[in-house]
């Protein structure tokens, strides 16, 4: 499983979730954006660790979202990406993945956020729900 985590354009990897997929799923030191080893960086930060707009991290979730449509064989464990070190409400950051594909699976606090998703397994030990049917 690809872990998808809120990362700077620098690629430093030094907190967070962006340490974690450093230590334990091949995100590269200098890669701010993309896949790297089994990890997916979606920047939420600049290069110099400035939060992002909304606006701006929205583009690269929708080039999150192309690569994961793209990529059917591949699972994808989204991490609350923004949320953490950037300052973002779920709120503000779920409603961009609404249109995940079915090899997402998404952090359960986002479930009041999604529209539109029918949840069909919860991923309660590690805090993921697995989006596996959408709604017609």
């Amino acid at each position: 499983m690809i872990f998808v985590f809120g990362s700077n354009l620098a690629g430093r990897h030094g907190r967070g979730a962006a340490l974690h997929a450093r230590k334990y799923h091949g995100a590269r030191l200098g890669c701010g954006q993309g896949r790297t080893g089994n990890s997916y960086a979606i920047p939420t930060k600049d290069d110099n660790l400035v939060v992002l707009s909304l606006k701006r991290i929205e583009r690269y979730v929708a080039m999150f979202l192309s690569y994961a449509h793209m990529n059917p064989q591949l699972r994808f464990k989204v991490t609350a990406i923004g949320t953490g070190l950037a300052g973002y409400s779920d709120e503000d950051i779920a409603p961009m993945f609404a249109d995940a594909p079915l090899n997402c699976a998404l952090p359960i606090q986002w479930k009041p956020y999604v529209n539109g998703v029918e949840l069909r397994k919860l991923w309660v030990c590690r805090g993921y729900i697995d989006v596996r049917k959408k709604k017609s």
